[in-house]
């Protein structure tokens, strides 16, 4: 019976086909719909692979896809994190505009409008789409994306025929393999050990960097062995020369300061398209080439439809690379990457980037939440946590230890001349201009998204995740005034105070939020305001409010804010604000502070508490 049932499903399949593909039968190779192929590597920055890198390995299997293809030498994700990533390459749009910014997620969120994601475009086009594996998406995704997507999905499952789009997930890379004891340390020497490479110039360059530094460089090979694989169960299959192949990072590497920060590191992936012979007519760009034209992970899916010959729909924010009418000219003269970095498990941040050219334009709006501030996901790795102490015992250079101190609002740094971004160049005249332009430039973005995480995370689960775009499209002014009342930073305090007093006494809670946050950046300077900013700390009646006016206070030193943010975490009542209030919590525990707490767990809401990721506060918290 079960075999009736799968030749029924077979026959169905076939004849859907038939209506659906006619082009697939053609006896024109020029008319045949190309196989797509994507082999996706989790937690690789192009910094360690030859290929792209001096300081990197050789990865001959990657290579030999790159003998007989295209090497994107700027390629980036858009989000150093990897459902961010995945959510940003699977809907082809920003993830700040769909509300699917925060990894993880605490809930999921709608595609905009009428988009779907865009493998759906491929199979209802006749295409079999298979992932293998993993998904984390912070989308709802609609049961017409996949023909299959499990540990099992394979393109042999297929009618005979039928072209097909297949994803293949690599973890060896990921970050977890580093988080090995100091046992394994002495145990496991690693293949890398012998050979030289240099250690990062913001890392400390010790014993255990070293080994750390080898032992992901060993996962790499191992990663590049199993592209292998990949590339011979086509190849056995008779497919090689019917497929494109992509091979890329999922975003940025595992080493400390790369996953979770809009560093290059963190950002600038390996991406390699092998082009097959028969297709050479899709691409007008020669085998063999290298594109320094700039694409981002919103031009993945774009692209994917346009090799597929599938119209590519409206409202997408990338743009394909690939295709017919795509000339090598007008690939390489693409020069403009965004990217974004909000929640990190536990961990809040705001930060934005544009690199244009050579040049990273990074606009911190929280800057006073240091790179090192506790995630207690990234020090499992025992390297975090070295680099960490040589810090607190005063061990690291200037370079080394700005991971543990607050950021500039804005930083620009010439990432060709300086790859690891660790001279900042934004107090030069030399390139007063180029800042302005590019802080113009990011600022246009930003409003135009809009970017929704000017309101924070628990606003938007209660007013705007049933449908994201449209509250953002709703609330584009106050998101374009938010943005701007921040950017008051960038300017002489006295000739900003009168809109600095403005926000903090504005109807609009989020007005004063941004006002509160940017007399935290003022620090002292904005110190003619404390009676006003005293004032809301005990009297706002937004809980977050009052945290962002007693943080103030804790920076400039002028009072204890322990008292206040105790409170407000007691009468919250939903995770995400309480995980906010936790942040600053956490921020106010940590150097160069040192304020203490005393906080009753059992004074916390039991909503609250069982919430995972605050959990992970109330771990390190020690409660």
């Amino acid at each position: 019976m079960k075999y009736v049932q799968r030749l029924d499903s077979v026959l169905i399949r076939s004849l859907v086909l038939l209506v659906l593909l006619p082009s697939c039968r053609s006896e024109n190779p020029a008319l045949e719909k190309p196989n797509i192929v994507w082999i996706t590597s989790e937690d690789n920055s192009k910094h360690y692979l030859k290929r792209f890198d001096d300081n990197g390995v050789s990865t001959p299997h990657i290579e030999s896809l790159a003998d007989h293809g295209i090497v994107f030498s700027r390629a980036f994700s858009n989000a150093p994190v990897c459902s961010v990533a995945r959510s940003t390459i699977i809907s082809g749009c920003y993830a700040p505009r769909l509300g699917a910014q925060y990894h993880r997620k605490m809930t999921k969120v709608p595609m905009p409008d009428a988009l779907k994601m865009f493998p759906a475009y491929l199979r209802k086009a006749g295409y079999y789409t298979t992932n293998n594996s993993k998904e984390d998406y912070n989308i709802i995704k609609g049961d017409d994306v996949w023909n299959e997507s499990s540990g099992n999905a394979s393109w042999r499952n297929r009618v005979a025929g039928q072209p097909f789009f297949h994803v293949v997930n690599i973890d060896r890379t990921h970050e977890g393999t580093l988080h090995f004891t100091k046992e394994q340390m002495n145990d496991q020497p690693n293949i890398n050990d012998e050979y030289g490479f240099e250690v990062q110039p913001n890392h400390p360059d010790t014993k255990l960097f070293r080994y750390t530094n080898a032992r992901y460089r060993d996962k790499i090979q191992q990663m590049d062995t199993q592209v292998g694989a990949i590339i011979k169960e086509l190849e056995k299959d008779g497919l090689l020369e019917n497929t494109f192949i992509f091979y890329f990072g999922d975003h940025g590497g595992a080493l400390p300061g790369s996953k979770g920060y809009v560093y290059e590191t963190g950002l600038h992936i390996p991406l390699v398209v092998r082009i097959p012979e028969k297709y050479h007519h899709l691409v007008d760009i020669k085998a063999g080439s290298t594109v320094k034209g700039f694409v981002s992970f919103i031009d993945l899916g774009p692209t994917v439809l346009n090799l597929a010959g599938v119209d590519i729909p409206d409202g997408l924010d990338g743009s394909p690379f690939l295709g017919k009418q795509l000339s090598t000219e007008a690939v390489n003269a693409r020069d403009e990457t965004f990217a974004y970095a909000d929640r990190f498990d536990e961990k809040y941040d705001l930060v934005r980037s544009i690199r244009k050219g050579n040049y990273k334009y990074i606009r911190s709006y929280q800057p006073f939440n240091f790179d090192g501030l506790m995630n207690n996901y990234r020090y499992k790795q025992l390297a975090y946590r070295e680099w960490q102490s040589m810090f607190e015992e005063g061990l690291l250079n200037d370079v080394q230890s700005a991971f543990f101190k607050n950021r500039e609002p804005e930083m620009l740094f010439d990432v060709e001349a300086d790859p690891f971004e660790t001279n900042n160049l934004i107090a030069d005249p030399k390139y007063l201009d180029l800042t302005l332009a590019l802080r113009q430039r990011l600022n246009t973005w930003v409003k135009e998204m809009p970017d929704l995480s000017f309101y924070p995370e628990y606003v938007l689960i209660e007013n705007a995740f049933s449908n994201p775009v449209a509250f953002g499209r709703l609330h584009q002014k106050e998101i374009a005034k938010y943005v701007d009342i921040s950017n008051l930073c960038l300017s002489n305090f006295e000739s900003v105070k009168e809109k600095i007093i403005q926000s903090l006494h504005a109807e609009d809670p989020w007005e004063r939020y941004w006002g509160l946050i940017t007399c935290s950046i003022f620090n002292k300077e904005a110190s003619s305001l404390e009676s006003t900013i005293r004032s809301l700390a005990y009297h706002d009646p937004v809980h977050i409010n009052r945290v962002r006016a007693a943080e103030y206070l804790g920076i400039t030193r002028i009072e204890d804010p322990s008292s206040v943010m105790t409170t407000a975490l007691y009468n919250s009542k939903t995770p995400a604000e309480a995980l906010l209030i936790l942040n600053s919590i956490v921020l106010m525990q940590s150097n160069p502070y040192h304020y203490t707490f005393d906080i009753q767990l059992e004074n916390i809401s039991g909503t609250v508490v069982e919430n995972p990721e605050v959990k992970r506060k109330l771990d390190y918290l020690d409660l």
